[in-house]
């Protein structure tokens, strides 16, 4: 099985499978706890349908939209993912490029094993910053300012993450940033050998952006829930929040929002977007999907915030079903990670194409010449 037999979600996770040490895969396929929300992201699409309109004349549809004051040329791009060199060894770099090549956003994470500056230099295209709050806010201001000069057009500060997940996959196979040899995990890694040969001849793991600020889980062998726990100010409120709006002054979202009354809060707060999540059901197990809200949400906010929704997407029917629903584009991390494992930047290439080949076909079934044309009456929930 190779790339060119990746038709879907399934054959990505499937080649990324094989390819990966079982810590790793298992590290990108997990969620919380019982993983209900996990698996609820994706099921939750499955309760309404589309509704098409024939003989519509749509010709070639127009998939571009516009968020974060960029044009985009289909409604969906890459979540900000940490350590993606944990996953090919070209990480960011590799998405960054096959980002720019089909005129979407990609999304670095503060805790990227490549710098601010390297992808700036590296890509043209559209660039948005995952932002966390740390206890030491000097580290904060580092980070908002060196996007500021290197040119991101976005920045979205990740809210649902004050402490971590209870990620009980990670606990069984030893998961630890950068990954360590234990009982548990070494045949994996050495039924692995391309895997071992490419991490280790890609010069020392690190978390670039944050390597100047702190050792944690750079100079020492920590996993990345102590990171978070140590590292993540766990009483950020609202104020951190208009904070870091402020000193960015610019195209700014809340990435976590799930609730109706906290994206009033965050139009009054000066965001202009929300990303709709639930950091892919790694974090509260339990809770509702992102796409059970987006309706709710959009009816109560209108066009007064961009809506993302960001968690469960596998297929360019569900970005449909997300816009008519109310969101402004989407957003996805699994099964862009697993293509990265899968093929590196031919790999995330891959999985774009197929998502904007999924779309344009869908759109043209649907009787929708624009995106505009994807609203409420193109969408019956069934209960």
């Amino acid at each position: 099985m190779g790339l060119k037999d990746c038709h879907n979600f399934d054959d990505f996770r499937n080649l990324a499978k094989k390819k990966l040490p079982s810590p790793i895969f298992h590290y990108i396929d997990g969620g919380a706890d019982d993983e209900t929300t996990l698996k609820r992201n994706t099921e939750a699409f499955n309760q309404c349908d589309l509704v098409p309109n024939i003989l519509a004349s749509v010709g070639k549809p127009d998939l571009s939209t516009t968020i974060f004051g960029k044009k985009i040329d289909m409604p969906i791009f890459l979540s900000p993912c940490a350590m993606q060199r944990l996953y090919h060894h070209d990480g960011d770099k590799a998405s960054a490029r096959a980002a720019e090549k089909f005129g979407t956003f990609y999304s670095m994470s503060t805790m990227a094993n490549n710098t601010i500056e390297e992808i700036s230099n590296i890509s043209g295209g559209p660039k948005l910053f995952q932002l966390y709050v740390h206890k030491d806010q000097s580290i904060t201001d580092d980070l908002i300012d060196r996007c500021k000069r290197s040119g991101f057009n976005g920045m979205c500060l990740t809210v649902d993450t004050l402490v971590a997940g209870n990620r009980e996959r990670d606990h069984r196979t030893g998961f630890t940033t950068p990954p360590k040899l234990t009982l548990q995990s070494l045949m994996s890694f050495a039924s692995h050998p391309s895997w071992v040969f490419n991490y280790l001849a890609h010069g020392k793991f690190k978390l670039a952006n944050v390597a100047t600020k702190t050792g944690k889980g750079t100079n020492i062998a920590k996993s990345v829930i102590e990171y978070i726990n140590e590292q993540y100010d766990p009483s950020m409120n609202w104020k951190d929040a208009e904070y870091c709006i402020k000193r960015w002054n610019g195209p700014f979202a809340l990435k976590g929002v799930m609730s109706v009354d906290d994206a009033k809060r965050a139009i009054d707060i000066g965001c202009t977007a929300i990303m709709v999540s639930n950091h892919g059901g790694r974090q509260l197990d339990g809770s509702r999907s992102p796409f059970d809200q987006i309706k709710a949400i959009s009816d109560a906010v209108g066009d007064k915030l961009e809506i993302i929704l960001d968690g469960g997407v596998r297929r360019g029917t569900h970005v449909l079903k997300a816009l008519a629903a109310g969101a402004k584009a989407c957003s996805f991390g699994k099964i862009f990670l697993f293509s990265l494992a899968a093929g590196g930047q031919q790999g995330v290439e891959h999985l774009l194409k197929n998502m904007h080949d999924e779309i344009n076909r869908n759109m043209i079934l649907m009787g929708c010449k624009s995106l505009k044309e994807l609203n409420s009456s193109k969408l019956i929930y069934r209960n």
